[in-house]
């Protein structure tokens, strides 16, 4: 069964500096029926203008992963940690015991385009941790790249839950991308550009589509597609 998210119902949050829409129930917009997926809990997909970003503020017990679908996102947290992250670069902060962290558009000129995604662990009150890591596009295209997982396999950032995420590229005349789903599990597809058909319903940017009951997602029939894919726990 799959269970449709279209891109135009998600919420709609805008402050000038900030342009944001949450697929689940965030801040001030609430929705009883999108309160999340399994533990996957926040997709933001946030625009930030140049030089304008979020001051230090808290979080407990999430795991947070930031993906950068265009310009550069500084980060500075409690931990001592500073960076910046680029396209292709997947941040994950454990927030476990309570960290603090800023997030801001590292550019005077240009906005930074990325998605927010916070995923509940499977473990309260753990030190917190922060971890960045590089995906080369090459390896992401054609093909499922693992960039998230509970053991940090093939090179993937490590969450603190039984969650795997994967991210491909996809384009016109690409085969199409087969993942299988252990019974009891929950697929989840978020795509984040492009065009693709998911289990043969077309998604656009933005769309997502929940998959249960089912063995298989299969992505199909893509047009410059970038696609996130979960495998959840139900």
């Amino acid at each position: 069964m799959l269970a449709i998210r279209k891109s135009e119902e998600r919420g709609v949050a805008e402050h000038g500096w900030l342009s944001s829409r949450h697929t689940f129930s965030f801040a001030d917009y609430h929705d009883p029926r999108h309160m999340g997926v399994g533990p996957l809990r926040v997709i933001n997909e946030d625009r930030v203008q140049p030089g304008q970003g979020f001051g230090a503020h808290g979080h407990r017990d999430m795991e947070i992963i930031s993906y950068v679908l265009d310009g550069e996102l500084a980060h500075k947290d409690s931990m001592g940690t500073g960076s910046v992250i680029r396209y292709g670069d997947v941040q994950r902060m454990s927030a476990g015991s309570g960290v603090r962290h800023s997030e801001f558009n590292h550019s005077a000129t240009d906005p930074v385009h990325f998605l927010q995604i916070w995923i509940m662990p499977d473990v309260n009150g753990v030190e917190p941790g922060y971890e960045q890591k590089y995906f080369d596009p090459e390896s992401k295209r054609g093909r499922l790249r693992l960039i998230a997982s509970p053991d940090g396999r093939e090179g993937s950032v490590s969450i603190h839950q039984d969650a795997c995420v994967y991210a491909t590229l996809l384009e016109e005349g690409d085969s199409s991308l087969t993942h299988d789903l252990a019974t009891g599990r929950l697929g989840y597809v978020h795509v984040a550009r492009g065009t693709v058909s998911v289990n043969g319903v077309r998604l656009s940017a933005g769309d997502a589509a929940t998959v249960s009951d089912e063995a298989q997602v299969v992505l199909a029939d893509a047009q410059d597609a970038e696609v996130l894919l979960f495998d959840l726990p139900v």
